[in-house]
């Protein structure tokens, strides 16, 4: 006999939701931004509460849905002259579904305040400290223990961008903020994801215990505007050693271009010693360098000082994590805007984009990014081009770093990654915020591949 019409609806319409699920739950393939990992302990913590929650769930569920369907086929109409019992409520039956859902409640609730106030505690004195900056759409990234003292006995602060390195085995404690809207912190493969908020610190801590040598995606989980689906970071685990060769590479000068300003005249002899101790760093010996011949610097004189020319300290060692060991899924693959071309063949002068970027171009870079070692080069307000050029990407994680893309974001970022703050700089460039075209006076292909040149030999 033939099931009626309506039935047969309902099971053609359930059939390929119940397949997709099927097909989903055999699968056997590796989900690389899954959650379900236990590479630190907080993301063992949140798998534990997850699967009790599951557990419980589960148990609900299979027993809400016995009674119903008991009840469904128990007391069903039989005949036309059926008529229901009336009963007045039943004293037992309601004490015990009140009590048996508080009772499953305590049960995830103390398992579930407790990670919460685990995670969110302040971590042990001897955790690697960062500072997470939020940013519309860019990470900004701070590690106070790791300091440096310049030649004018200014301090600072090892600092990157949309980049994060993490020894693997060592306790680490985030402090987030926000400089303007709610963002949301969240690497899913190593923790659970934790709000950043202007004029508030949050915290979370973890270690990366159960982890080797790898690259992870980081995201923004918090609608925080235009952008926000572009606002990526990566995060690279790697051994103690090299994350300690990593730190005291970051803490010296632009590797390219940068004076040591004294206020004695300059020597006689050539070859110039000047110490820089890097503070912060236990064990650290005092470092110093001597100027190759070849050494192109550049030098500002600042009134009643002499300007000494001294090539800046280059760590020798672990620099940055191998581009080339990055897997496919961690590379951005963002395709670049239509309309938008660089010429290729073009040859950049590092030297020249040096001098373009902090002589020429006025407020262009100077007014937004920070070189250490380029004294002109103070901006604040995005992100700090010091060691650019070892980082794997640009554009708050979203376009490779490399002389393409990194050539496309000069010449029109607004293009590239709506709603940026950096301005439409190529000449003839359409720019979406001023809804203008850009005159003959922006910057040419050749002037874009000379700063590019620059910018890749920070390292």
């Amino acid at each position: 006999m033939p099931l009626p019409t309506r039935p047969r609806r309902l099971l053609a319409a359930a059939l390929p939701a119940l397949l997709a699920v099927a097909l989903t739950a055999c699968s056997s393939q590796d989900y690389p931004n899954s959650v379900f990992t236990r590479y630190t302990e907080n993301n063992r913590d949140v798998g534990a509460l997850f699967q009790l929650l599951i557990v419980l769930g589960t148990f609900v569920f299979i027993f809400v849905e016995s009674i119903l369907l008991y009840t469904i086929f128990k007391y069903r109409r039989k005949s036309e002259n059926d008529r229901p019992r009336h009963v007045h409520g039943n004293t037992t039956l309601e004490i015990l579904w009140t009590a048996i859902p508080a009772l499953i409640l305590a049960i995830i609730a103390v398992p579930t305040v407790k990670t919460i106030f685990k995670s969110q505690a302040h971590a042990s004195a001897d955790a690697v400290q960062v500072q997470v900056i939020g940013h519309q759409w860019w990470w900004e990234f701070r590690y106070p223990q790791f300091t440096t003292t310049e030649a004018n006995g200014r301090i600072d602060t090892l600092t990157t961008a949309n980049e994060l390195y993490l020894p693997i085995g060592r306790k680490v404690a985030f402090s987030l903020t926000s400089v303007d809207v709610i963002h949301s912190f969240s690497i899913p493969q190593l923790a659970g994801k934790r709000d950043l908020m202007a004029n508030r610190i949050n915290y979370l801590w973890f270690t990366p215990d159960s982890v080797s040598e790898g690259a992870w995606n980081g995201f923004c989980a918090e609608y925080c505007g235009s952008s926000h689906a572009n606002m990526h970071f990566k995060v690279f685990t790697v051994r103690p050693a090299d994350f300690d060769s990593w730190t005291k590479n970051q803490l010296t000068m632009a590797a390219f271009g940068a004076p040591a300003v004294v206020a004695v005249a300059p020597p006689a002899d050539t070859s110039v010693k000047t110490p820089q101790k890097l503070q912060g760093v236990p064990g650290t010996p005092t470092l110093t360098s001597t100027p190759p011949a070849s050494a192109r610097i550049m030098t500002v004189p600042t009134p009643g000082t002499a300007t000494v020319p001294v090539a800046p300290v280059q760590q020798a060692g672990y620099v940055a994590f191998a581009h080339d060991k990055i897997p496919a899924h961690v590379m951005p693959q963002t395709p670049i805007p239509e309309g938008l071309a660089f010429d290729e063949s073009l040859k950049g002068d590092p030297q020249a984009g040096l001098d373009f970027m902090t002589k020429k171009m006025g407020g262009g870079c100077i007014g937004c990014h920070r070189i250490n070692g380029a004294p002109m080069m103070m901006g604040s307000m995005g992100p700090s081009l010091t060691h650019v050029g070892s980082r794997s990407t640009i554009a708050g994680g979203i376009y490779p770093n490399d002389t393409k893309h990194l050539s496309l974001w000069i010449k029109n970022a607004r293009h590239m990654k709506p709603g940026v703050i950096m301005p439409t700089l190529g000449a003839g460039q359409y720019d979406p915020v001023q809804k203008m075209t850009i005159p003959k006076t922006g910057l040419s292909d050749q002037q874009i591949a000379d700063i590019v040149a620059y910018l890749q030999r920070l390292k």
